[in-house]
């Protein structure tokens, strides 16, 4: 199964920044921006894989909110991100329930990798592959396969079906595929229609297999967003 991962940062940038990253990397993330909302998500039955938590945060700290999380006996990996990076501050941390301290700035690939090892911990680590159906694409290497065989995709199209394959049974925004695929560059909200009409298009089986069934498919859920589908065939006309 995919890894839930909760991020807590109050900094609009680092979280779209953390949260694309993660996503791209096959992960479902969730995101507070303040101790309370952390609190709040981090409530009983919360389903978390592993916490990425600022410790520099409106309302209650970071500190406080580990602090209320382990006292409820909650043992989710909690991986301590801040720019407190002296060594008492550390630990601190530590001694307080965290189990991995990262100082701010950092670099991504050593977030990844610190993330990967909780969550094996866990038994959670990401899987090599996301599938829906005959779909099938390799999280280290964006390759993407239909019904067997090789799809052809650009960068962007890939990322956006990795974003539809992380989230499976539910609808993924427009907004969203946009921060997620276009970043910060400035294309409007019209470039992900454009970029699903091309994807749709290489998912049609006379792409690969003219004359085959449709099983695989984009679905526009009108105001929410777009969704992984695989349409219902008909029931085949019996025998005279």
């Amino acid at each position: 199964m995919t890894p839930r991962i909760l991020l807590v940062e109050d900094t609009p940038d680092i979280a779209l920044w953390l949260g694309t990253a993660l996503r791209l990397g096959g992960m479902q993330v969730a995101f507070a921006a303040d101790g309370h909302a952390a609190e709040r998500c981090l409530q009983s039955g919360h389903g978390f894989d592993a916490v990425l938590l600022d410790l520099h945060l409106p309302g209650p700290d970071g500190l406080s909110v580990l602090q209320a999380l382990r006292e409820r006996g909650d043992t989710v990996p909690v991986l301590i991100l801040t720019a407190r990076a002296s060594v008492p501050d550390r630990v601190l941390g530590l001694n307080m329930g965290a189990d991995d301290y990262l100082p701010k700035p950092f670099d991504l690939s050593e977030l990844e990798a610190r993330l990967q090892v909780l969550l094996r911990r866990r038994g959670r680590a990401k899987t090599a592959s996301l599938r829906w159906g005959p779909l099938e694409m390799r999280t280290d290497t964006q390759e993407v396969q239909l019904r067997g065989q090789p799809l052809a995709l650009t960068q962007r199209e890939a990322a956006a079906l990795r974003v539809l394959l992380s989230s499976p049974q539910r609808t993924v925004s427009k907004e969203q595929l946009h921060a997620e695929v276009f970043a910060d560059e400035a294309a409007g909200l019209d470039a992900v229609e454009v970029l699903i009409y091309r994807l749709r298009k290489k998912l049609e089986p006379s792409a690969l297999a003219p004359g085959a069934a449709l099983d695989v498919a984009i679905t526009t859920f009108r105001g929410m967003g777009y969704m992984l589908t695989q349409p219902v065939k008909p029931p085949e006309a019996a025998s005279p």
